[in-house]
């Protein structure tokens, strides 16, 4: 099973606390991963193991989950990120290449 990375569309899977929180079978994008106890974020799920992954939605509200909680569902291939001058394109195999300017 491949674990959801930075630009893949994700499902919230169902437990106790994404129930509560009113997320669990929704759908988002992985915006990134921290470190919780480094920045403070309040952390859907256990927490214990320090790792957590930013999901959001696209009603515009985003939560930090236990990756667990967190189900790739695909990498978005064409997705285009931008970095400093440098541009970025997501292969289908969810590398991503870096592209000339369009």
């Amino acid at each position: 099973m491949r674990q959801a990375d930075l630009g893949d569309t994700v499902l919230i899977v169902a437990s106790p606390d994404t129930i509560a929180g009113g997320f669990a079978g929704r759908t988002g994008t992985c915006y990134g991963f921290t470190t919780p106890s480094a920045i403070g974020v309040e952390v859907i799920g256990d927490a214990g193991d320090d790792h957590a992954l930013n999901v959001g939605f696209d009603d515009g509200t985003s939560a930090w989950f236990h990756p667990s909680l967190v189900a790739f569902v695909d990498v978005n291939a064409g997705q285009v990120a931008v970095v400093g001058d440098k541009r970025f394109v997501r292969a289908p195999d969810g590398d991503w290449i870096e592209a000339p300017d369009s």
